[in-house]
């Protein structure tokens, strides 16, 4: 399923002059006006590139033979930037391992890293000044590109740093090798660079000693922060990044290979977009067999991405994005009369009983409770974590399930009922599987069949609409909102925030069947 549209509500106000542009390959199609409001609004892209892959990445191969490799994803690269300049782009972003690939060992990557000298030491244009330093071949022709298409340009490589035996960190080979973002000013010069901190099984690079905590200046939008693929689930460096209270974009350079109910490419990249408020400019590599599709430019209120897991080519999006981001509209500022589900729902969250009889059959005496009949709790593996999950049966009702500190809860209505099972799951505790970390979750999300055993199982086509309030009791302030309906169609809350000491998201007008509607919380003083 190719999905390259805007995922704004039909409830929101479009505060951002929809202009997007996708090219598939070379092609490019106009999809609304080039203009841009210059005072409120810039132009940036980012590329999902099918990378050119090296044969046998554990074989030891020459310094000709890896740029010979490289120059052929830095061919691709640069037409991009071409096309991108055409439609007046300020801002390009380029995928994490779109130039050299994956899957090395410490030692086969060697060929493949160039050295980086330090822009805080150094100012150095690489494109003016291409025999200042040996190995910076790929640095060279990344800040040729950016002169060439009068862009900012962000790029990830491997470099390398010698060290001394007298540090006590450096590696026996003598040197340091990092997973590195850089970052590129229109006329070449090399204005910062990120090492990625929270390698996702990468023997072949280093973790930094100290976190890089990297913000950058544009003269289009103000500062910019960076960060690289797995480090989005971190509070080092992206969380920390965004309390500086300037930095309303963030540049992502990432390799993501997709996991649904929860872990999809483009929402997470979303879900990041609407927590913090910020726009952000997410570049996947494209390698569908791997399961790695899924880019996009995505603010608080819209989206313009990418998922295509049938397409070999890449796809460059373009977006007009607002220099300062708007949020949600949360309960604190929303304004209008109040309708039937939301009175419910703060009803709720006061203690009041849910009293309207319905296909669950929930007491109205006192506090929520089941009765004999109601749905059964039951666990199944989501995300390799035991989730505690309810089946949602019934065309409307209200829905609690809890697992150690959090209870989630769903009020919800459905116009009709598809043959479908969803279930409500909760999680709160340690995932270690592909990395360990704490996370509490509250989702709804469609099962794979209809039995228990199958709900955590990846779906990416439904049918069942829903109107519905999610929420729960969460002990963190860094909850991702997601919502993916079918096609991997992304939506937009239409209010989320906190009440009454609950986080809640609600949503109404789907534009299609629900695939997942979740609330994704990090801990991480528990990790």
């Amino acid at each position: 399923m190719v999905c390259i549209m805007s995922g704004a509500s039909r409830q929101l106000a479009l505060l951002l002059c929809g202009c997007c542009v996708a090219a598939l390959g070379a092609q490019a199609e106009e999809r609304c006006p080039a203009e841009r409001h210059q005072a409120a609004q810039y132009v940036a892209a980012v590329y999902e590139h099918r990378s050119i892959l090296s044969p046998n990445p554990l074989a030891l191969t020459s310094r000709k033979q890896a740029l010979e490799l490289m120059n052929q994803n830095l061919d691709i690269y640069e037409q991009q930037v071409t096309i991108a300049a055409q439609k007046g782009v300020q801002i390009i972003v380029f995928p994490e391992d779109g130039i050299h690939g994956f899957n090395f060992t410490r030692t086969s990557i060697y060929p493949f890293l160039d050295f980086l000298p330090s822009p805080y030491l150094v100012r150095w244009n690489p494109c003016l000044e291409p025999h200042r330093f040996h190995d910076t071949e790929v640095l060279q022709r990344l800040s040729c590109m950016a002169v060439k298409g009068e862009m900012f340009l962000v790029a990830n490589l491997g470099t390398k740093q010698p060290c001394h035996s007298s540090d006590p960190g450096c590696p026996n080979d003598g040197r340091y090798q990092y997973n590195t973002n850089v970052v590129f000013s229109s006329n070449g010069t090399l204005v910062d660079s990120y090492r990625k901190q929270n390698l996702y099984f990468e023997a072949a690079f280093n973790t930094p000693l100290e976190v890089d905590r990297i913000t950058f200046d544009t003269p289009f939008a103000g500062k910019f922060g960076i960060f690289t693929c797995f480090d989005i689930l971190f509070f080092d460096p992206a969380v920390r990044l965004l309390r500086d209270s300037e930095v309303k974009h963030v540049v992502y350079p990432t390799a993501w290979m997709n996991q649904l109910p929860l872990l999809a490419a483009i929402q997470i990249q979303r879900g990041f977009a609407i927590a913090f408020g910020v726009n952000f400019l997410a570049a996947n590599i494209h390698h569908p067999s791997l399961g790695m599709t899924g880019s996009g430019i995505h603010t608080p209120l819209k989206s313009f991405w990418h998922h295509d897991m049938e397409s070999p080519e890449g796809h460059l999006i373009i977006a007009q994005v607002a220099k300062n981001p708007q949020g949600l509209i949360g309960t604190g500022n929303a304004t209008g009369k109040m309708d039937p589900s939301h009175s419910k729902f703060l009803k709720i969250l006061a203690g009041d009983p849910y009293s309207e009889k319905d296909a669950q059959d929930v007491h109205c005496d006192g506090a929520p409770k089941w009765n004999t009949n109601a749905p059964p709790t039951f666990n199944s593996e989501m995300m390799y974590d035991n989730f505690t999950l309810v089946p949602v049966w019934g065309k409307e009702g209200y829905l609690q399930v809890c697992a150690n500190s959090l209870c989630c809860h769903l009020l919800y209505q459905r116009p009709t009922l598809s043959k479908e099972l969803y279930a409500l799951g909760v999680f709160d505790g340690l995932h270690t599987v592909h990395g360990t970390y704490y996370v509490q979750v509250c989702a709804l999300v469609k099962c794979g069949g209809l039995g228990f055993e199958t709900c955590g199982q990846e779906v990416t086509e439904a049918a069942g609409i829903f109107e519905f309030h999610l929420w729960g009791n969460f002990s963190t302030s860094y909850i991702f909102p997601m919502l993916l309906t079918s096609g991997m169609t992304l939506e937009t809350p239409d209010q989320l925030g906190w009440e009454n000491d609950h986080y809640f998201l609600r949503k109404s007008e789907l534009s299609s069947g629900l695939v997942t509607a979740a609330l994704y919380g990090r801990l991480h003083e528990k990790d």
